[in-house]
C-alpha cells in the first residue's frame, strides 16, 4: 500500500466535558520538582481493581470499539491525565487472566462510566474480548496507579501516533484549553479510521495512511514530520507509536528540528514482533 497523506483544519468545537482537577485526596503523593515553573508533575493513585459491567459498544470504525463501562466500583475512580493507563484483565480459555494496558478515554463522574478505546488487530485476547464484548457481561480493570501531569505553559501541542495512540491523542485534544493550539499527525490504515474530536481549542489534524504491516516503519510519519510547519512559542511534542517508530521521530525532533529534550515524551506503546511488550524511551 502506498502511504497517503490528508490534511484537515478543525475550527473551534465546544467540549462536552472539563479536564478533571487535582482533589486533595488522603494516600495521594505528588512528587514535584520546584526548581522550574514548567515541570511535570507525577501524582500517585492508591491501587486497586474494580469489577465493571458493559453499558454500551460503539464501533468508531473498522479498526476501532468504544467500550462504555459501568458500576459501583468506579465510585472513586480517578484519572488525571491523557497519558494514564488502566490494567484491564481479559479472561482466558484456561481459566486466567491477561493483563493489557489502556487509556481511559473518558470518565464521567457524574454517570459513573468509564469509557475506553480498543484499537482492533489481528489477533491477541484484547481483541477477541472487544470484538466479541456484550452489554451486561463483565470485566475487571486495575488502576491507573499514577498520572503524569504536563503544566499548562506551552502555547502549542504537536500530538504524535498511530492507532493505539488515539484514545490518549483525542482526550488531550478535548480537555487542552481554548487558549492553546493542537496539531496531531497520525498513521491509520484509511479514512475510515480518521477521527473527528470536540474541542475548545484550534486544532490542525494531519492523517497519514498505511497498511497495517507498515506500522512499524518510521519513514511513513517522518516524511510528513520533517517538513511540518511548527506555529512559534513555546511547544510541547508528544510521540506514542510502535518503538521503533517512536524512537527515530523523537531522534528526528530533537536532532534535526532541535526540538527541547525537556519539553518533549516519547514511549513506544508496542513492539513489533512481542507481545504484550512496550518502551518508555528511557534512551
Amino acid at each position: 500500500m502506498t502511504p497517503h497523506f490528508r490534511y484537515q483544519l478543525v475550527s473551534e468545537y465546544q467540549v462536552s466535558f472539563e479536564p478533571q482537577l487535582v482533589p486533595d485526596r488522603p494516600g495521594w503523593q505528588a512528587f514535584v520538582e520546584p526548581h522550574m515553573q514548567d515541570e511535570i508533575k507525577r501524582i500517585r493513585h492508591e491501587l486497586r481493581q474494580r469489577r465493571l459491567t458493559v453499558l454500551r459498544v460503539i464501533a468508531l470504525g473498522p479498526h476501532m470499539h468504544r467500550i462504555v463501562f459501568g458500576g459501583d466500583d468506579l465510585a472513586d475512580f480517578t484519572s488525571l491525565s491523557p497519558d494514564d493507563h488502566v490494567k484491564l484483565f481479559f479472561p482466558t480459555v484456561s481459566g486466567g487472566a491477561e493483563a493489557r494496558d489502556y487509556t481511559p478515554r473518558h470518565y464521567d463522574p457524574q454517570l459513573g462510566n468509564l469509557t475506553i478505546d480498543f484499537a482492533l488487530h489481528e489477533a491477541g485476547p484484547a481483541t477477541h474480548w472487544a470484538r466479541n464484548a456484550r452489554i451486561g457481561e463483565q470485566l475487571v480493570i486495575g488502576g491507573p496507579k499514577g498520572s503524569v501531569i504536563i503544566p499548562d505553559v506551552y502555547d502549542w501541542w504537536l500530538l504524535i501516533g498511530d492507532e493505539t495512540a488515539l484514545p490518549s491523542i483525542g482526550r488531550r485534544v478535548e480537555e487542552t484549553p481554548s487558549h492553546r493550539q493542537v496539531m496531531t499527525l497520525v498513521a491509520v490504515q484509511g479514512p475510515e479510521d480518521e477521527q473527528q474530536w470536540k474541542a475548545q481549542c484550534p486544532v490542525q489534524s494531519y492523517w497519514v495512511h498505511r497498511s497495517a504491516d507498515q506500522a512499524d516503519q518510521p519513514d511513513i510519519l517522518a516524511k510528513v514530520l520533517r517538513s511540518l510547519p511548527l506555529p512559534p512559542g513555546k511547544g510541547f511534542v508528544w510521540i506514542a507509536a510502535e518503538a521503533r517508530v517512536a524512537r527515530a521521530l523523537r531522534d528526528l525532533m530533537t536532532q534535526e528540528r532541535g526540538h527541547s529534550v525537556t519539553a518533549l515524551k516519547a514511549a513506544g506503546y508496542w513492539v513489533s514482533g512481542q507481545a504484550d511488550s512496550h518502551d518508555k524511551l528511557d534512551h
